[in-house]
């Protein structure tokens, strides 16, 4: 099944969507569907991101397209594109809920450890309260939930003026990037402290 999104947030603006996520069907016992096999799915031409195990079952059919992108389930590793990182033009992370997150360290893992320079995007469950930290944690494009304002969405970006620590937007610590003229009074009785 694909998914589309009209619009998303990418580097601080709204703008038009052009990328679909291919989900995966699951199985549904009750009704007798069978899930789908990531080997036996057909990707569709254009520009699609698929999930993870479409990619590592159909790696040599899709490393040959130049628009391609994969998504990051919360229990998988980012370190399983270790490798494959420069042949994707975007990475999603899904969050399934909105109380899972998982995919931060995912973000955190893939700017910082991994250096991974392209679209990391955030997808699924994805609301205003989340992207301020998501921001923090690498992201730089987000799919929000459909039935929720996306420019309402984007003012969460703002949400805060200064961040005391460090992470991927802002390396240092606010004690180690604000320049201070201390004056240290000796008959204070907290000094030292």
């Amino acid at each position: 099944m694909l998914e589309s999104h009209k619009e998303i947030i990418k580097h601080r603006a709204v703008v038009a969507d052009d990328w679909s996520v291919l989900r995966l069907a699951s199985a549904d016992l009750d009704a007798g569907v069978a899930a789908d096999a990531p080997d036996a799915v057909v990707v569709p031409e254009g520009k699609v991101i698929v999930p993870l195990t479409v990619w590592q079952a159909q790696r040599d059919a899709l490393a040959s397209r130049t628009e391609i992108g994969v998504w990051l389930a919360p229990d998988e590793r980012a370190e399983s594109l270790k490798g494959d990182l420069d042949k994707f033009a975007v990475v999603a992370i899904d969050f399934p809920k909105f109380t899972d997150g998982r995919g931060y360290s995912t973000a955190f893992n893939l700017r910082m450890r991994m250096d991974y320079q392209g679209e990391l995007r955030a997808i699924g469950d994805v609301l205003r309260d989340q992207l301020f930290q998501m921001q923090r944690c690498g992201f730089d494009a987000y799919a929000t939930r459909p039935d929720r304002n996306i420019h309402d969405a984007l003012k969460g970006l703002t949400d805060f003026s200064e961040v005391y620590q460090a992470s991927v937007d802002v390396k240092a610590p606010l004690f180690r990037r604000h320049e201070r003229d201390v004056r240290i009074d000796s008959s204070d009785v907290g000094y030292g402290i």
